[in-house]
């Protein structure tokens, strides 16, 4: 009896401490509605940075997970002069029903690339997992256009712009009769796909609030896996490798406003970022 009891308590003692050890292991990383104390400071060097700590939450701009850089902020690209987009935080009726400020993306008119996505850039630690959630409402009149696209989120890993990279990344598209659907991928560049999902069942949501949910478990490896969910629906999970050649995450865009459907604004509300997903 004595030599059975020894591996039974060692497994029950090994097992408690991984479970206690996964416990501890979740954690909020960054949390913000941009509520007062947040600012959005003026255009310089093709950035708009944001900053200050958000009263409601505690946690200060800009998002500095993984050790990213302090340049992390609104990308403002090929913006004409500042006609063809446009960021401020405004308040608005949030989607609980009541005044909130949010963080309002506005694109006119495209040149050749324009979009303003917020850069989480240059990251140290990008072999990992992350789960990101945040409310988002967007207009109705790119959302009917004729077999137009727009991006609303994704990551790439170091060398993606040499080819030798991946990108993670969301769409909103719209068939040859104008109505939207989801589109999920990820890739080696803009015109070569390893994956993707499109999904016409959960409606897209136009001037309403809903909410976005991303999370992946990073691996060069088959037990990788990427989620997207909208309102809590499964819109698109990809089970294998986030990334190629083994190559660490180099910048999240964590929100973005970029594609072929103009005009089309959006805002965003109550982000949260944690380490894994924490359902």
């Amino acid at each position: 009896m004595k030599k059975l009891l020894i591996p039974i308590l060692l497994i029950s003692f090994f097992s408690c401490k991984k479970d206690k050890a996964q416990e501890s292991e979740l954690k909020l990383l960054f949390s913000s509605g941009f509520e007062n104390g947040v600012v959005l400071e003026p255009f310089n060097e093709g950035y708009q940075n944001i900053s200050g700590t958000d009263s409601e939450t505690g946690f200060t701009w800009p998002i500095d997970i993984w050790g990213a850089s302090e340049e992390t902020g609104l990308h403002l690209i090929q913006h004409d002069n500042h006609q063809a987009l446009q960021n401020e935080i405004q308040t608005v009726i949030g989607h609980d029903g009541s005044p909130t400020r949010a963080l309002y993306n506005y694109e006119a008119y495209d040149v050749e690339i324009s979009q303003s996505p917020y850069e989480i850039l240059d990251v140290v630690s990008g072999k990992q997992d992350l789960y990101v959630k945040y409310w988002m409402k967007v207009d109705s009149s790119s959302l009917t256009q004729i077999d137009k696209w727009r991006a609303i989120f994704e990551y790439k890993t170091k060398g993606y712009a040499q080819g030798l990279g991946y990108r993670l990344i969301a769409f909103i598209y719209t068939d040859e009769n104008g109505q939207p659907y989801w589109h999920f991928q990820g890739d080696r560049n803009s015109e070569h796909s390893i994956w993707e999902i499109d999904n016409y069942d959960i409606p897209v949501p136009s001037n309403e609030w809903f909410m976005v949910e991303y999370y992946w478990d990073w691996s060069n490896k088959k037990d990788g896996k990427s989620v997207w969910k909208v309102n809590g629906e499964l819109v698109g999970e990809h089970k294998g490798a986030t990334t190629r050649f083994n190559r660490p995450i180099d910048f999240i865009m964590l929100t973005q406003i970029y594609g072929d459907a103009n005009p089309k604004y959006q805002w965003i509300d109550d982000i949260e970022i944690w380490n894994r997903n924490p359902n």
